[in-house]
């Protein structure tokens, strides 16, 4: 509760406490008093009910403007999320196919290595065969 709610709770009660103590030292008979105390709890009761409804009203006020901008701000990030996701699976996928490229590069670079270490065995086969053909 606020502080303000507190002192007019505070205020109320010691009222009503004081209303009542003045009245059971009041010179009245028995019968007056206790209507003029009944009277007096019944006017205490309906001023903290209106206090009571006047607090739960604020407090339902609050907890909703809590509430709205707990949930603006829960889509303001989801929206930031998504976008920073969506930005790291597109950066992913531009890497993901550079390194697909340099892989390709590097498998041809291989390649082209890998006919240049067979062509001295094709021609030695060269040589062999056509050697082959002379020696017939």
């Amino acid at each position: 509760m606020s502080k303000s709610t507190n002192t007019l709770i505070a205020l109320i009660a010691g009222a009503a406490i004081g209303a009542a103590a003045g009245m059971l030292y009041a010179p009245d008979s028995g019968e007056k008093t206790r209507k003029k105390l009944k009277k007096q709890a019944k006017k205490a009761q309906k001023d903290i009910d209106a206090q009571a409804r006047k607090t739960y009203a604020q407090v339902s006020e609050k907890a909703s403007q809590i509430s709205s901008t707990v949930n603006s701000r829960a889509t303001e990030l989801r929206g930031t999320v998504g976008d920073r996701i969506e930005t790291a699976l597109s950066s992913a996928s531009y890497k993901a196919d550079d390194a697909i490229v340099a892989l390709e590069e590097k498998l041809e670079q291989l390649r082209m290595k890998n006919s240049q270490l067979q062509k001295p065995n094709s021609v030695k086969e060269g040589i062999k065969t056509a050697s082959a053909k002379v020696n017939i």
